[in-house]
């Protein structure tokens, strides 16, 4: 029996919502590969074994550089940071849940902010014509948070009104994308700001535990912002910045959903004591390899198209081995993810925003539409866009 699958139209006969401007932001500094393994192997390995394996995995990755907001200089080989004190036994677990969160509210919103602005300037909107605030994260909150913050930093409306799409994982932005999209589809005149900031870093887990090992040596910092509007028109941008410079990156047509059966102990993200919990079990690959396609092949049928008529895949990178599993069920050409492969290797998996820094490589290419946004998160969750 196949899992549940649902799905949201927003190509016929109803109103989509165009993309009219993106932004992204990364960390000042960032640590290089050789950096990040030896700090992991300080942080978990007890045993010259356990280095070995730590050493290995890293390499494997395919990730060249991440960047943390926790640095306060580049590093290629040694990172020294004060966050995350050396570890004194096996016990060890480092920094308590509340200290990360404190920091997670001190560096989200200006990484979040410096996203926005580069969003709302490319998309040649004025952050008082913003009507909807739409913030994705999943790796802290507070209350008032980022989104009250994204208001008085950008002088958005005070009469802005939000939604905090949280906990979703790495397929948060297709998930803010549709509540973008339900708003501009609810109100005409509604330009929306969606911004997705991710910390991963704060939440690194000390001690040899292989499933958070992986996760670790896959996630990094960074934010991206995008604004929305309706698609048929631009009435929703003043008289003066209505021009060709400000077109549209491209429609949401379609979103949809896919919740893999017996599959919950695949992936989880649990709030513990010392931070959020990552775990990715090794069978997540063959789970995507044995159900993707299927989905696929009848979602896409639905909007119209096919897996050979998408020319641009921005697959969410969880990994190499995530990438290679999608692949090989899509039975996509060998250059197919190689956007989402130089994504990881400049950047890390930067969760939620990682998918919209794809779409921005997309756009700047030029490359030709539909394009297909495709994430993977607990559940196991798939979640998925077309952007025409």
């Amino acid at each position: 029996m196949k899992p549940n699958a649902t799905t949201v139209d927003l190509s016929a006969d109803t109103i989509e919502s165009a993309i009219r401007g993106m932004g992204i932001a990364i960390p000042k500094f960032r640590a290089g590969h050789l950096a990040s393994a030896n700090f992991a192997d300080k942080m978990s390995c007890t045993t010259s074994s356990q280095s070995r394996k730590v050493a290995a995995l890293y390499r494997r990755t395919g990730i060249e550089h991440r960047g943390s907001v926790l640095l306060e200089e580049n590093h290629d080989l040694e990172i020294v940071n004060e966050f995350y004190p050396p570890l004194i036994s096996p016990e060890d677990r480092g920094p308590t849940t509340q200290q990360r969160s404190d920091r997670y509210a001190l560096e989200a919103p200006q990484l979040a902010t410096q996203a926005s602005l580069k969003a709302l300037k490319s998309s040649g909107t004025t952050a008082d014509q913003i009507t909807h605030l739409v913030t994705v994260s999943c790796t802290g909150f507070s209350a008032p948070g980022v989104d009250i913050e994204l208001i008085d930093r950008l002088g958005l409306p005070p009469t802005t009104q939000r939604v905090q799409v949280g906990f979703m994982g790495c397929h948060g932005a297709i998930n803010g994308l549709r509540a973008a999209s339900g708003l501009v589809a609810a109100s005409p005149d509604a330009n929306v700001l969606m911004c997705s900031v991710e910390l991963c870093s704060l939440h690194y887990q000390y001690g040899y535990d292989p499933d958070r090992i992986v996760s670790g040596a896959l996630f990094a910092d960074g934010a991206a912002a995008v604004v929305l509007n309706r698609a048929h028109t631009d009435a929703a941008l003043s008289d003066d910045t209505n021009d060709s410079a400000f077109g549209s990156i491209g429609s949401v047509a379609a979103t949809g959903s896919y919740l893999v059966a017996d599959s919950r102990d695949a992936m989880t993200w649990l709030i513990g004591d010392n931070g959020f919990e990552m775990t990715l079990s090794a069978k997540v690959p063959g789970l995507i390899e044995k159900y993707l396609k299927s989905f696929m092949v009848d979602w896409l049928a639905g909007q119209g198209e096919t897996i050979e008529s998408v020319q641009g895949w921005a697959v969410h990178p969880g990994g190499s081995r995530i990438l290679t599993a999608a692949e090989t069920s899509l039975k996509l050409d060998a250059d197919a993810l190689s956007v989402s492969r130089k994504v990881l290797s400049d950047h890390g998996n930067m969760s939620s925003a990682t998918m919209l820094f794809i779409l921005q490589r997309f756009a700047e290419q030029g490359r030709p539409k539909p394009w297909v946004m495709l994430g993977f998160g607990p559940g196991l969750e798939i979640e998925v866009a077309l952007i025409r």
